[in-house]
């Protein structure tokens, strides 16, 4: 198994315009926002707390974050603390939009993919996915990695 260093700097191969890495930043945080907000849309029969609904995405969060925490645990609990501002965004968006929120997500998740293949043009790389799918998690990773080199904290 590859370690979080191997990830990263792989990933980083294909991001190394500044341009593409702009457009990532915001790209990939919108991908993971509207994915989880389609996997929260999907409800299971078990109310947890405050007719607040099991969902999809509180496994799909789970599972990721137990991938993150493999790799990294102090990369995965930044992940973890981001996905809790992902699910918290959506019970927002769920309870104040005047549309569903799946279809608010299929929105941001089509956008955001424009923009992804647009800056992977201007980089003049094909996406990391491409070679290996495991690479749709390591992009999160790939952001929250500047955020602790950016607030001095090491993995």
């Amino acid at each position: 198994m590859r370690t979080i260093h191997q990830w990263l700097s792989e990933y980083g191969d294909s991001h190394t315009n500044e341009t593409n890495k702009l457009i990532h930043c915001i790209c990939v945080l919108a991908i993971f926002f509207s994915i989880t907000g389609l996997l929260y849309s999907i409800k299971f029969p078990l109310v947890l707390a405050h007719n607040l609904q099991l969902n999809a995405a509180m496994i799909a969060l789970l599972l990721a974050t137990i991938y993150y925490l493999s790799l990294s645990i102090k990369v995965g609990i930044g992940m973890l603390l981001f996905g809790f501002v992902c699910l918290g965004l959506c019970y927002i968006a769920e309870v104040f939009l005047p549309f569903p929120l799946w279809l608010f997500c299929v929105i941001i998740f089509v956008l955001a993919w424009i923009g992804q293949f647009y800056g992977h043009k201007v980089e003049g790389k094909k996406p990391s996915f491409f070679k290996d799918i495991q690479f749709l998690l390591i992009g999160p990773m790939w952001l929250m990695s500047f955020v602790y080199k950016k607030i001095g904290i090491s993995f």
